[in-house]
């Protein structure tokens, strides 16, 4: 166990300063805590950041490992909370549960057996807390980690310090909030910028590597998550990552699943199957015309990639503005709002009451023209005019 600290007290030195502000908002005193989310967003540097704040550095009564580490090659889950516990330990903080193959069991029997122990648990946004082997959803306390928000990004990269703001309030006092951020920063600039390197807290500045690293992310998804979390078999990996490429240059479409199925030469269901999965995975986000009435593997109406910055990384060929535009608008939005396909009317109906329409900053009302409660969200724009709002508040949400 000495080496898990040994371990710990390396990964403190290398640590940024800047916390998500997702840290203030878990309740790190509930006896068991899940953290999900994609790879990249920051969830291992959350739970260290927080150790080293609420115990500080050199601490034996907070731990943090990996479960995927070859320390549990030829050792128990079970034995290292013991002996952690025996010791003094307070806190276990277990990362890549999901690689350790019967974490379920063992977390169970640690909560059971030690009541007096607070574990926070850690892994992909495939991890089903529900559906393991021993469901941990009546101990459990849940919590996702999407990453950078615009907002949070002009905090992380730039010190710039925003509030966060409801859609509601955005929507009703748009002028104002406008004049703080253009007070502020250039949001123009900022957001160009976000658009490409500001979704994952690790850009270093230098943008080929950052893309590598996020390419790495997808691979390790698509080829070592998929088939142990989803039991996909790796034979159909290249094809899965074949979907992605036409994902990556097709501006978002009405889903035609029989190209799509021909293209890719599996089965429709098999597609199906694929696309609820890459869902999951937060590789992909599905719309459908009415959120409701969805049923399991049915045709989503329109597919996105889930962020810009893997859509520029991802793409061979040059990105369609009005791709990364409406991509943007649908990750940031889908984290605290229920999104569907507008069909003819708009691009998005957002909690089935606020329509938009997505474009540059000469973008007509022409297919909102008579609709309530309609907005466009307009690129190029840094002040709101009537109901032509800068796409880049939607940012702000979180």
């Amino acid at each position: 166990m000495d080496s898990l600290f040994i371990k710990q007290e390396r990964l403190f030195s290398h640590l940024p300063s800047t916390e998500r502000e997702i840290a203030q908002s878990i309740n790190w005193d509930n006896r068991l805590i899940s953290i999900r989310g994609s790879r990249g967003v920051g969830k291992t540097t959350l739970m260290l950041q927080y150790i080293k704040r609420r115990y500080g550095a050199g601490t034996r009564e907070a731990l943090y490992c990996s479960l995927d580490s070859v320390y549990f090659s030829n050792r128990r889950l079970l034995d290292l909370a013991e002996q952690f516990y025996l010791n003094g330990g307070k806190q276990l903080f277990l990362d890549e549960v999901h690689k350790y193959p019967t974490w379920s069991k063992e977390i169970k029997e640690i909560y059971d057996c030690y009541p007096d122990l607070k574990v926070v648990i850690s892994g992909s946004s495939l991890l089903n807390i529900v559906n393991a082997e021993a469901d941990l959803s009546r101990r459990c306390m849940p919590y996702t980690m999407p990453g950078l928000s615009f907002r949070e990004y002009l905090k992380f990269y730039n010190n710039i310090n925003l509030p966060s703001y409801s859609l509601k309030a955005i929507l009703e006092k748009p002028d104002e909030i406008c004049s703080l951020i253009n007070k502020e920063c250039r949001p123009l600039a900022m957001f160009s910028k976000y658009l490409q390197e500001g979704y994952y807290p690790f850009f270093d500045g230098n943008k080929d590597d950052y893309y590598v690293y996020i390419e790495n992310i997808v691979n390790l998804v698509l080829e070592q998550e998929l088939p142990l979390l989803c039991g996909i078999d790796p034979a159909y990996i290249r094809r899965i990552k074949a979907l992605l490429e036409i994902l990556t240059h097709t501006v978002p479409f009405e889903v035609d699943t029989a190209k799509l199925s021909s293209l890719l030469s599996i089965s429709r269901n098999s597609l199906l199957s694929y696309l609820q999965s890459l869902a999951k995975s937060e590789m992909i986000t599905l719309l459908y015309s009415d959120n409701l009435s969805v049923k399991k593997l049915q045709k989503p109406d329109k597919i996105y990639l889930n962020n810009t910055n893997m859509l520029y990384a991802l793409s061979s060929q040059a990105v369609d503005i009005g791709t990364a535009r409406e991509t943007f608008v649908v990750n940031q939005l889908s984290n605290n709002h229920s999104i569907e396909y507008g069909k003819s009317t708009g691009d998005f109906r957002v909690d089935r009451k606020i329509t938009f329409e997505v474009g540059g900053p000469d973008k007509k009302f022409s297919q909102i023209a008579g609709v309530d409660n309609s907005y466009i969200l307009s690129d190029g724009i840094e002040y709101a005019t009537g109901r032509r709002l800068p796409i880049w508040l939607v940012g702000l949400t979180y």
